[in-house]
């Protein structure tokens, strides 16, 4: 299989019976043996007297003990189209998507130009109808050019299908702007997500502050930077009424700054990156450029307490980040290498690290990956329930593979994972009950 197999268009087939399968839904705590039943696209049965006996006229496929789960639901996804379709598409990404066990994608609006006006929202929804193998929608900017300056229709976009707002990999430093932004937010029922860092104070840092960037002789990004900001929207967010989502957050800290918000009431919530729960500033090691992301890896305790986050409930959702560079931008100094990481593809088994570890129960897990950036952002999927789409994934927890970068379906190759050993691999993937993927062993 090639790395970048053509776009395939999802054709209806019969009604197909998953059977013998570990049945994990993560809004339900269901983890029992059981079996799953689907029809027109949808699932029209489930449980455990499916496990061994499948309904007359339906197509069978033992699972074998293997793990049935809703398909992901990426709720942050840098892509090329338009502008930089050398650095990927929205097919090459649906492809990684679905090799990965995600089957909903939310793209982000830093394109060229940038998904700020109607019409290019459309554009995304055509592309995607035409291209990708997975679900995929779209973030409107927040503010015109993403310049942090000029608000955008957030009405008009909504009504477009626009499924949140936010100012992309730069953080909306105008006060008053933000402001504006969550009182429009809370008019028009939308959902403003922010990358939360100060720009005067991050400057132009390549790393985290601390003993590793001095030893580097790499310029630090203080974690003060994210604090301070999200100090700031939780105060905005009091004062208006908004809904707040803190794209990625990096450190204890900003944590419990969202956990005291929630306590008085304010609709806020936050995400994190992969990135930030399996990999610390330490793997840059000899300055590896493929791990220089925004933001920053932080220290071994701050990536420790994220997933403690994770095992409380506390993180929402959980982000591949997907950011595709290419190696004019990543194959050069440290400080001056673009940053971004694809991460599609790894999601899920950079994930299942902290299961295998034992430190997060893999219902747990998969909630922020599934149900909750379903619920966060209005969308019908993540979960397995009667009258739901069937967007299901079939996993093998325990399949062995090492990360080769090349063989990545994504464009680009800036995988922080590169060279990694993995337990647990997507054996198939389903859209609306149509496999868009299915592991090919020696691939």
């Amino acid at each position: 299989m090639s790395p970048n197999p053509a776009a395939t268009p999802r054709k209806p087939t019969g009604p197909t019976a998953f059977i013998n399968a570990r049945l994990i839904d993560p809004e339900t705590n269901r983890d029992e043996p059981g079996g799953l039943y689907v029809v027109d696209g949808v699932i029209a049965d489930l449980g455990a007297h499916l496990r061994r006996n499948a309904p007359d006229g339906a197509s069978v496929v033992d699972c074998k003990g293997r793990v049935l789960c809703p398909g992901l639901v990426d709720a942050q996804v840098f892509t090329g189209e338009p502008g930089y379709e050398h650095r990927e598409t929205l097919k090459t990404a649906s492809h990684s998507a679905a090799a990965g066990g995600v089957t909903t994608m939310i793209v982000m609006p830093d394109t060229d130009p940038v998904i700020d006006q109607v019409s290019l929202v459309d554009f995304i929804q055509r592309r995607a109808r035409d291209n990708a193998i997975v679900h995929v929608h779209t973030m409107a900017a927040v503010t015109k050019g993403l310049k942090g300056e000029e608000m955008t229709e957030v009405g008009l976009l909504k009504r477009a299908g626009a499924v949140a707002f936010s100012n992309g990999k730069t953080s909306v430093a105008n006060t008053r702007v933000m402001k504006n932004a969550l009182l429009y937010g809370r008019d028009f029922g939308a959902l403003i997500v922010h990358h939360t860092e100060d720009p005067y104070l991050a400057g132009s840092g390549a790393m985290n502050s601390g003993e590793v960037a001095t030893r580097l002789g790499l310029p630090g990004i203080s974690k003060v930077a994210e604090i301070i900001m999200i100090e700031r929207d939780v105060r905005l967010v009091e004062m208006t009424g908004g809904r707040y989502h803190a794209a990625t957050i990096s450190c204890p800290e900003s944590l419990g700054i969202i956990r005291q918000a929630r306590a008085r009431g304010l609709h806020v919530t936050c995400g994190v990156s992969i990135n930030h729960l399996t990999l610390n500033e330490n793997d840059i090691g000899s300055y590896r450029t493929f791990l220089k992301v925004r933001p920053p890896l932080r220290k071994e305790d701050d990536r420790a307490a994220m997933v403690n986050a994770v095992a409380n409930g506390e993180i929402d959702t959980i982000v591949s980040s997907h950011d595709p560079q290419d190696a004019d931008v990543k194959r050069r100094p440290f400080a001056e290498a673009a940053d971004g990481a694809v991460g599609l593809e790894t999601l899920l088994a950079a994930a299942l690290r902290l299961y295998h570890s034992g430190e997060v129960a893999l219902p747990t897990l998969l909630r922020p990956l599934t149900v909750n950036p379903a619920k966060l952002f209005g969308l019908p999927g993540g979960r397995l329930q009667k009258g739901a789409p069937a967007d299901v994934i079939l996993v093998d927890l325990d399949e062995p593979w090492v990360v080769n970068k090349d063989l990545l379906r994504s464009r680009s190759k800036n995988s922080p994972f590169d060279e990694a050993k993995m337990q647990g691999r997507v054996l198939r993937t389903l859209v609306d009950g149509e496999t868009v993927f299915e592991f090919a062993p020696g691939r």
